[in-house]
């Protein structure tokens, strides 16, 4: 366990991934812009609590003006930060990363090309994630998914089998469930298929998971936004496959049981008092990432002409929150049900 290896971000996926792998031993180093989420790590450590047991652990924390004068190189990176924070980020720590070193961004959206375009293609490795967790308190983070229900896919962007990905798999095996995949941007694309459905009507509503979920009418608008996600990613090219630890025969139904399969998962590991990531960026005054998955897939769609009703509802609604014009609230429901059924008629 010799590797330096530096988890950029420390919310609540950073925070949660760096507790567990420094918990298994490995050497970690965390940084982070927030400064008094930095200063709590450095003071008192790290605090998980989850179903499955807490875990308290004291954390080498960085402020990221620390980083210049800490004389550190890295032979792994995990990015852990919101979408439209990656781009400057991976600027930011690529004269950090060891020559032969590896970034690994572990975050939503479909960033590993341009996190490539900054580091080069043969130090970045993709990774889709399944993690819920939540931050409010510096320090303290509330766990959604259990170790059980955490899961990770692994892979090189050219697909193919490689000593270094195989060492990420058993890495990340101590936070949760980890594959390795030859199709990482069919991976990721799925999971953005499920985020799309969960995340984006969900984080319209301010409601615990298990309250959106089974309002009248949800699943049937999440779905029809699922059809539409995976439509744009099989213009591009990009093959869908069993993600969250499903096996394959439990992913080859018709599109529509797949769609409602992934949907299913999703929500049994987050847990119904969970509260999706869009919910926690509002509550704390910022914008959501929505516009790095929603978002995709209405700019893909148009480039593509592919309609994407569903989809450009829920964005449409979310940068109104994001702007201060619309109040996240679960009135917003009969809104998103207005505004398709205006463009679908």
């Amino acid at each position: 366990m010799g590797k330096k290896i530096a988890v950029l971000g420390a919310g609540a996926i950073g925070s949660s991934v760096s507790a567990d792998l420094t918990q298994a031993g490995y050497d970690i180093t965390v940084i982070d812009q927030w400064p008094a989420q930095v200063e709590a790590l450095k003071a008192a450590g790290l605090h998980i609590q989850m179903a499955d047991g807490d875990v308290k652990v004291p954390i080498r924390a960085l402020h990221l003006c620390d980083l210049a004068s800490a004389n550190l190189e890295f032979d792994i990176v995990f990015l852990a930060v919101k979408s439209y924070d990656h781009r400057w980020m991976a600027e930011f720590i690529k004269p950090y990363l060891k020559e032969d070193g590896v970034l690994v961004g572990v975050m939503n959206g479909m960033n590993d090309d341009s996190l490539a375009s900054i580091v080069g293609r043969g130090r970045t490795v993709g990774c889709a994630v399944e993690l819920s967790a939540e931050i409010f308190t510096p320090g303290l983070v509330q766990r959604n998914t259990t170790h059980k229900g955490t899961w990770f896919g692994v892979g090189e962007l050219d697909g193919y089998y490689t000593p270094r990905v195989r060492e990420i798999e058993s890495i990340m095996s101590h936070v949760g469930r980890c594959d390795v995949t030859n199709n990482i941007y069919g991976a990721k694309w799925t999971k953005l298929i499920a985020n799309s459905m969960t995340m984006g009507p969900h984080g319209l509503l301010g409601l615990r998971n298990g309250e959106a979920a089974p309002l009248p009418g949800m699943a049937e608008i999440a779905v029809k936004i699922g059809r539409e996600s995976l439509a744009v990613g099989a213009a591009l090219g990009y093959r869908i496959e069993p993600i969250f630890g499903l096996r394959a025969d439990e992913f080859a139904g018709s599109s529509d049981e797949n769609l409602a399969k992934a949907r299913e998962t999703l929500m049994r590991h987050v847990g119904g008092q969970s509260r999706t990531a869009p919910i926690h960026d509002h509550i704390k005054g910022r914008k959501s990432e929505m516009d790095f998955i929603t978002g995709i897939v209405t700019r893909k769609g148009k480039e593509l002409g592919i309609p994407t009703p569903f989809n450009q509802a829920v964005l449409e609604i979310d940068r109104g929150i994001n702007r201060g014009e619309i109040k996240m609230d679960r009135s917003n429901f009969d809104l998103l049900k207005a505004r398709i059924a205006a463009t679908t008629k």
